[in-house]
């Protein structure tokens, strides 16, 4: 680790918030910064002048708890290595499939982290209610209004700012096998029928595969990627405006509006014919975990199309090339038209059980270009948008992540976070999950909105 007393270069701060991590001269090659990288070019030399802001913290120790397990988790912990290696800071980084579920339980048990990810802002204010979340220091909410303005409100409860947003991912995506569909001559859809007459195309045309491959098993957060289905057809059958009212529980969740987007989404996922490629029938959804549902994409025609974030790239082998001419790549899931483009977004957000300085200085990093810049070098498969809007983009190297920018930045995109990420915790990470698993299984769609609607909280 590198010491207060360790030669600095010369830099003018503009402050805590600045947090100014440039790439000059400082510790040696064996200080912890010299393999700060998982996928692109490393930086062998930091420049550690801007971490004497955040005054003398060798030895600390930062707990981070997230959802963000391998082979997802190795990029984030790279990016903490300049930090790591300037402040004498050592963060302990721990990802659990079953972080929604556990993360209550070690709250009310007195067993909180330093600094949790949260998925959900949903679960952000639930986590709130619980009086342990600490408001974010001065120098993170400069922060957040100076890089992602848009994304302030989503840290914010009853008016005070908790949390930072951290990465932004896009889940308005179509994993497909570019070299399946040219054998077959298929075009890319760009409209929802023109994507429902493909998929029955397929099923015509190849008997022995499937059109659609699917996978909602995630441990204790079982029925995410069912929810993502919902949200996605939600925008593109009712309209954003509808969207924010259902989000808001301004309509209720059994409103005709929800009702057309799960029949529509039913289409697809409830029809034996056109899934579950390489997996088995209908109910095999249930049980096939999202980090493998993909995958018999590259089985030569074992399934054609997967609907599934930015973030899966970095789910198929080492060595898959993921590119228009590789063996995997993406289309924009389509809207009704082709001139309306919907884009369904996600992302995590930095909330702190404790303020101590070390932990405030983490947070602080976590919110500054900076970091952005970081963890765009050293993103390896994917999944390093960050919603910094100060990053320099030409640090995404990743075709994915350039196509998830260029899709955010679009002029006719109207983007939405997550809808079960905004909803009270209780429904969006709860029964929200658990009704689109039952609905898999057999459950009829009016008994799973009925049952999610009575169980939205009356206050």
């Amino acid at each position: 680790m590198a010491h207060k007393s360790q030669r600095r270069s010369a830099m003018v701060l503009s402050g805590l918030v600045a947090v100014s991590l440039g790439l000059a001269a400082c510790g040696s090659s064996d200080d912890g910064g010299g393999d700060a990288d998982a996928g692109a070019g490393a930086a062998t030399e930091i420049d550690c002048a801007p971490y004497e802001a955040f005054g003398e913290l060798d030895g600390k120790k930062v707990k981070v708890y997230t959802s963000i397990t391998a082979p997802e988790d190795e990029p984030h912990i790279n990016s903490y290595k300049p930090f790591e290696a300037c402040t004498g800071v050592e963060i302990e980084y721990e990802g659990s499939k079953e972080f929604e579920a556990q993360l209550p339980v070690r709250v009310k048990g007195g067993n909180a982290p330093d600094i949790a990810y949260l998925p959900q802002p949903g679960l952000l204010r639930t986590m709130v209610e619980t009086g342990k979340v600490v408001e974010a220091p001065p120098e993170v909410v400069k922060n957040v209004e100076a890089n992602m303005p848009d994304w302030k409100t989503y840290g914010e409860v009853d008016g005070k700012f908790y949390a930072a947003a951290l990465g932004a991912n896009v889940k308005s995506f179509v994993w497909y096998s570019p070299a399946a569909f040219e054998e077959k001559g298929y075009e890319i859809p760009t409209t929802w029928d023109e994507l429902l007459t493909l998929t029955d195309k397929i099923a015509t045309d190849d008997p022995d595969g499937k059109p659609w491959c699917a996978g909602i098993e995630s441990g204790d957060a079982t029925g995410w990627p069912a929810t993502d289905w919902i949200e996605d057809v939600m925008l593109r059958t009712a309209g954003p405006e509808t969207y924010d009212k259902w989000v808001n529980h301004e309509i209720p969740f059994n409103d005709p509006a929800v009702a057309t987007a799960i029949a529509e989404v039913g289409k697809i996922l409830k029809n034996p014919k056109y899934v579950n490629g390489g997996y088995g029938d209908v109910k095999t959804i249930a049980s096939t975990s999202f980090q493998d549902a993909g995958l018999p994409l590259l089985d030569n025609g074992g399934c054609y199309m997967h609907r599934q974030a930015s973030f899966y790239a970095a789910n198929f082998p080492e060595g898959t090339n993921v590119a228009e001419d590789g063996d995997v790549w993406a289309f924009y899931l389509p809207a009704k038209d082709a001139t309306t483009k919907p884009v369904l977004t996600g992302g995590e957000w930095v909330a702190a059980f404790a303020d101590r300085p070390e932990v405030k200085a983490f947070q602080t990093y976590l919110s500054s270009v900076e970091w952005a810049d970081e963890r765009a070098k050293t993103c390896g498969l994917g999944g390093c948008v960050t919603a910094n809007k100060n990053a320099d983009p030409a640090l995404v190297k990743n075709a994915v992540d350039k196509l998830s920018v260029e899709m955010l930045t679009d002029e006719a995109s109207t983007s939405r976070v997550d809808g079960s990420d905004l909803m009270p915790g209780a429904v969006g990470s709860g029964t929200f999950w658990k009704g689109m698993t039952d609905w898999i299984t057999g459950q009829d769609d009016k008994a799973t909105l009925d049952f999610i609607e009575n169980s939205w909280p009356k206050s």
